[in-house]
């Protein structure tokens, strides 16, 4: 893929006629109008982007890429790279927070080293490493266009071949010691926010660390956009990370193959607006799962232009959140696929007077 094919995808929208048909399947139940709120609308807009009013979410997938960052060298995070390489090799073992917490749950998990620092790869991780982790982007840019572009060809390829094996829903996740930092780089790179308005604690920073965490990345910014960022892909490049790109292709083919794709947390999210800038029109095919408690979430949110289901102050990882939806959703479709209708009860439907 060279960036000019990458500019030029085109995404077809999701029809709003099978989501309105979809939403008076649902006036049709015996309930209040709208009375499972935000769930209705979300099997709505699955129903368009499926193309089926009578879709089945039986088979759900969860893609976590992982990656380390260079940036890492410039003491952004608690823990070493190293652990991205652990956590990685647990999750090939099914052994991780998300491997546990699937444990009893179908849902088929697929990890990806899409960018580990290390020679080999851990068992039962598939092999898809673009470069032994990126560069610091203190000092250089993170990685070159060309690794760029094939780390989002990975993750499209990813959805295409969860969904050639009737994968009808997919959760993301991540797992890189040091990402919330290149999401708060890119995140402020984005909106030209300043970097403390954008920058958590990650996974537990202390005020200094903080502190550190906020300076790295303005003097990063400072240094690749003296004159303020005007592209996403370039923006990726100088100081993204390789599972951020990975998911950003994630969500561009839920888009292009009509997979509804869950958006997990922060890293997640941000991989979700830059795949939106890339290819306007992806969001449309996102559900976001959960409102995490990085301070950068509900920007996010807000430029995505996507409500949360989940308020749990969440900031875990690995696709945590995202799969926390999918036994939601499980109920959700139960009602909608076998609730009762007013037509079967002496009970009168309600009408619906909002227009909506």
């Amino acid at each position: 893929m060279t960036k000019s094919e990458l500019h030029n995808i085109k995404i077809e929208m999701p029809d709003p006629k099978l989501k309105a048909e979809a939403k008076k399947k649902w006036d049709a139940l015996a309930k209040p109008i709208d009375g499972l709120g935000s769930f209705e609308d979300t099997v709505c807009r699955i129903a368009g982007i499926v193309g089926n009013v009578d879709f089945d979410l039986t088979e759900k997938g969860l893609i976590i890429m992982c990656a380390d960052n260079g940036i890492v060298a410039e003491g952004v995070s608690q823990t070493g790279k190293e652990v991205t390489y652990e956590v990685a090799a647990l999750m090939g073992q099914k052994k991780s927070s998300v491997g546990i917490m699937l444990k009893d749950y179908p849902a088929h998990i697929l990890t990806v080293d899409i960018g580990i620092d290390s020679d080999d790869t851990p068992e039962g991780v598939l092999d898809r490493k673009v470069a032994k982790g990126t560069k610091n982007f203190l000092h250089e840019p993170a990685m070159t266009g060309d690794e760029a572009l094939k780390a989002i060809e990975t993750g499209m390829a990813c959805v295409k071949d969860l969904k050639d094996k009737s994968i009808s829903i997919i959760a993301t996740g991540e797992m890189g010691i040091g990402n919330t930092t290149t999401s708060s780089a890119l995140l402020s790179a984005l909106t030209r926010l300043e970097p403390a308005k954008c920058t958590g604690r990650g996974a537990g920073l202390s005020d200094e660390g903080l502190s550190r965490k906020i300076e790295v990345i303005e003097k990063a910014l400072a240094f690749h956009f003296p004159e303020g960022c005007k592209d996403a892909f370039d923006a990726l490049c100088r100081v993204g990370g390789l599972d951020i790109v990975g998911l950003t292709g994630v969500f561009i083919g839920g888009a292009v193959y009509k997979v509804p794709i869950v958006i997990d947390g922060f890293i997640s999210m941000v991989a979700a607006l830059i795949a939106n800038r890339l290819v306007p029109g992806c969001s449309e095919y996102m559900i976001a799962s959960h409102m995490g408690k990085e301070i950068g979430m509900k920007i996010l949110s807000e430029e995505l232009g996507l409500d949360p289901v989940i308020y749990g102050r969440l900031a875990l990882g690995e696709g945590t959140g995202a799969v926390m939806l999918f036994p939601l959703l499980d109920m959700v479709m139960s009602m909608y696929k076998s609730g009762t209708n007013f037509a079967d009860t002496p009970i009168e439907e309600y009408e619906r007077y909002d227009g909506k």
